[in-house]
């Protein structure tokens, strides 16, 4: 028996790649590259709320905009940019609040 192969309606639009999925993956990239600059946090946010609009727009088309791949990609970058982004700030803070606190204490040579 042999597989059935489904026919496009000639009416149909070619599936092509969402614009946006790019945008997210090169903001998501941005975001990762930046993000120990703190920084990054800006365009790791712009790609995370681009990939939900392409992600809606992916599945209001059908099938016929692709680029999920990309989507997720950018998604895993922008997230691994805001990790990145809190690390800087939780170190800074302990930094600054081991300065403010004058450090290790120098106590006299008789002391225990």
């Amino acid at each position: 028996m042999q597989p059935t192969q489904v026919t496009r309606h000639p009416l149909d639009p070619d599936p092509i790649r969402s614009t946006k999925a790019g945008a997210v993956f090169g903001l998501g990239l941005a975001g990762a590259i930046a993000g120990l600059l703190v920084g990054g946090i800006v365009p790791a946010t712009i790609a995370l709320l681009l990939a939900r609009q392409a992600r809606r727009e992916a599945f209001a088309s059908g099938g016929y905009l692709t680029g999920s791949d990309w989507i997720r990609r950018g998604e895993r970058l922008a997230w691994t940019g805001i990790m990145l982004c809190l690390v800087t700030v939780v170190v800074a803070i302990v930094i600054g609040v081991l300065h403010w606190t004058g450090g290790v204490q120098d106590y006299a040579p008789g002391v225990d």
